[in-house]
């Protein structure tokens, strides 16, 4: 069996292949499957590889969710789109606090977020600081948290 480590371009292969097979429509089902492949990934890997593959939310001919590839590959030179894509598959809700904006976002997913946002290098953030499924994001004041919160809020699906 693979550890979760070895053979991402590979992995992310089989995932593409796997997604466009059958139908795979949560994180937990992606995770199965490429167990079942030979596998093992944490959560945070699938949903890592969902983000950098750009797979999207779909439904099937019974209206059941499903991951599908996108119409072309994600272009990795633009991290604004990342950014949005990433937002909309797994951002939940953007709050301002002070001089925070708390950005919740689907468990696993916050790491991805952080590093999309200081990709973007906003000129309103400072810093971020991911857990699981929360990402902090520092402006140097309330009123920029206030704008940044409205910004991600409005990218969120």
């Amino acid at each position: 069996m693979h550890a979760g480590g070895s053979g991402k371009a590979e992995r992310q292969r089989l995932i593409a292949s796997l997604v466009s097979r059958k139908r795979i429509g949560t994180q937990l089902e992606l995770i199965e499957a490429l167990a079942a492949a030979g596998y093992r990934v944490t959560q945070a890997t699938a949903s890592r590889d969902i983000a950098q593959l750009g797979l999207e939310k779909g439904s099937d001919a019974l209206g059941r969710p499903r991951y599908v590839l996108p119409a072309e590959p994600p272009r990795r030179g633009d991290p604004r789109e990342a950014l949005r894509r990433i937002l909309r598959e797994f951002g939940r809700s953007a709050t301002p606090a002070q001089n925070l904006v708390v950005l919740v976002s689907e468990l696993g997913s916050a790491p991805a977020i952080a590093r999309a946002l200081d990709r973007v290098a906003h000129p309103k953030v400072v810093g971020t600081l991911a857990g699981d499924d929360t990402v902090l994001v520092i402006a140097r004041t309330a009123a920029d948290a206030r704008v940044l919160a409205a910004e991600l809020g409005a990218e969120l699906a």
